[in-house]
């Protein structure tokens, strides 16, 4: 079993996002669930966050409560395959090309451009 100190080390992804009710900046951790903080400006929010990470984990701990540890990018291959129409196909294929771009690039292009829009 990790101690305090080994869940402390660990890099959970931070996830900041701007409050924009009330100002400031709200920071959780995606893996912790409930493991939220606030602060009024990105640095206060990070330290705020820190705080939270601790007492959440010394809870967890306490509690016997199961700890996820941190997904790495090196969980994903960077690849899937996906079945589409074919007329989508041909759109996509037409549209990259008239880019001057893979249809590869293009359907990332498009993805992440779609991800960032409903992100927010």
């Amino acid at each position: 079993m990790k101690t305090l100190d080994d869940y402390m080390q660990l890099n959970y992804r931070m996830e900041i996002v701007e409050n924009a009710d009330k100002g400031g900046f709200v920071v959780s951790y995606p893996e912790l669930p409930g493991c939220i903080a606030y602060g009024q400006t990105i640095e206060s929010a990070v330290a705020g966050a820190l705080d939270a990470k601790k007492a959440w984990l010394v809870n967890a701990i306490a509690n016997g409560t199961e700890i996820s540890e941190p997904d790495s990018l090196e969980d994903y291959s960077g690849q899937f395959k996906l079945r589409i129409p074919r007329s989508l196909h041909r759109s996509l294929s037409e549209h990259s090309r008239r880019e001057g771009i893979s249809m590869n690039q293009y359907c990332v292009y498009l993805l992440s451009k779609n991800d960032a829009v409903n992100f927010k």
